[in-house]
């Protein structure tokens, strides 16, 4: 069979499965992005120092090093984005890395010896893009790589990003257009990339550029698993997410502080059954850790989180399978951050737990569940119990209640490492915004 029989089989089926034969994102991606520690002034030397520290938390699953907005702008400032500033660009109308933040882009080699060093560590590559062809590329009227027109031809002009002014949208119904998405892809395939972050792409829903993205990548024969911003994407176009993308946002940005984390606890209801291998809703990237050095929002600090709410974070974030994308600088991570995000039992809830649902809902109280999935060391039921509101919850609960039995086995506490009998009902004490999470076995 020809490889390009089988580019197109793989457009016909969706993007969960790929060239390789292999599924594209089967468990939640785990990574760190640049975002919330950097904004849009990440330089490489903080890349690399990241993905020297992801590299020692590599067996937890950490893997994808991702790269977010404006590594293509040479004097990128943070809290905001500059109105018309000058992009670092090809011939082509293609942004590429500014030399001045990342030194081994120099020559024409783009991010390539950058992802050559983050996958030497055994780990992945990623970007951010920005949805269309940069105004820069359409004023100077660039001939598009590998097509007889021009990104002037391609470019909507009333297709705008509310928030950034560095593209027009691609009209996709334009010759030409799809040429476009395929030449920006191919560089980024040719750099190594594993990972491509595409904003502005479903709030509102751009369905004929997320296929045109979603066709390039699989026209570049490179795996590369694709995630869709900001959200909330329209639940309604579940099957279209399905078939293009391999994550897309349900919230607009999170935030470190207890109204948004209890907003977006919300939104992981609506989408958590939703989610399956080669398709997972996002609830965002965790703001954990060293965040704001110089980032969009708020100044250098840890996260303004408590304790009790970051643990609440990763234990929602697990029990219902959403992607993982640490925030915080990992090369300044504290020993606070480290245990939750190097907690092994409770990243494999996230990455292999089956039959995940919310099962019980009263006032603030939620109980969720989930059962270890196929290749776990022991069978196990995993609950997470966590208090929404201002006051401390106590509370006796029949396992019949959350649809569980309770003959002999024990209890484990994932955060604390407390073992106990199960008992005959499922106890609960909390703290105002705390949970628990607890693994019974013997059942």
């Amino acid at each position: 069979m020809t490889i390009r029989c089988i580019v197109e089989i793989c457009l016909v089926f969706g993007s969960t499965v790929f060239l390789s034969g292999q599924q594209l994102a089967a468990t939640p991606p785990m990574g760190w992005n640049s975002w919330d520690a950097f904004g849009t002034t990440v330089r490489e030397s903080e890349v690399r120092a990241n993905a020297d520290a992801m590299a020692a938390l590599k067996q937890y699953g950490w893997e994808y090093v991702v790269i977010d907005i404006q590594w293509y702008e040479p004097n990128a400032q943070a809290h905001g984005y500059r109105a018309g500033a000058k992009l670092s660009m090809d011939d082509h109308g293609r942004l590429i890395p500014a030399v001045n933040r990342f030194p081994s882009a120099a020559e024409g080699k783009g991010f390539k010896p950058l992802a050559d060093y983050v996958h030497s560590k055994g780990l992945k590559f990623g970007i951010h893009i920005l949805r269309g062809v940069p105004r820069q590329a359409v004023e100077e009227n660039t001939v598009i790589d590998g097509a007889q027109v021009h990104a002037a031809d391609v470019a909507d002009r009333s297709s705008i990003c509310a928030w950034n002014t560095d593209m027009y949208g691609v009209d996709m119904s334009k010759p030409g257009a799809q040429s476009y998405y395929d030449s920006a892809v191919a560089l980024y395939a040719s750099w190594g990339v594993d990972f491509i972050k595409a904003d502005d792409m479903s709030r509102p829903y751009h369905q004929a550029e997320i296929e045109g993205l979603h066709k390039a990548i699989v026209h570049s024969g490179r795996s590369m698993v694709l995630s869709l911003s900001p959200g909330p994407a329209p639940i309604d176009e579940l099957a279209d997410l399905r078939a293009n993308a391999q994550m897309w946002r349900i919230e607009d940005d999170l935030w470190d502080d207890w109204g948004s984390l209890k907003n977006m606890e919300g939104r992981i209801e609506k989408w958590y059954a939703l989610a399956q291998p080669g398709g997972w809703p996002d609830a965002d990237m965790l703001p954990l850790g060293h965040i704001g050095l110089r980032a969009e929002r708020g100044n250098n600090r840890l996260s303004s989180l408590t304790h009790d709410e970051q643990r609440t974070m990763m234990t929602l974030w697990s029990i219902a399978r959403s992607p993982l994308m640490f925030g915080g600088d990992l090369a300044t991570l504290d020993p606070f951050t480290r245990s939750l995000i190097g907690n092994g039992e409770v990243l494999r809830v996230d990455q292999y737990s089956v039959e995940n649902r919310l099962a019980y809902k009263a006032n603030d109280l939620r109980v969720w569940t989930a059962r270890a999935g196929a290749g776990a060391a022991e069978k196990a039921i995993y609950v997470a119990i966590v208090n929404l509101g201002d006051q401390a919850v106590t509370q006796e609960l029949k396992w019949s209640t959350i649809e569980l039995h309770a003959p002999d086995g024990s209890v484990r506490d994932l955060w604390t490492g407390d073992s106990y009998p199960i008992g005959r009902s499922l106890a609960v004490k909390l703290a105002p915004h705390a949970s628990t999470f607890l693994k019974l076995t013997g059942r």
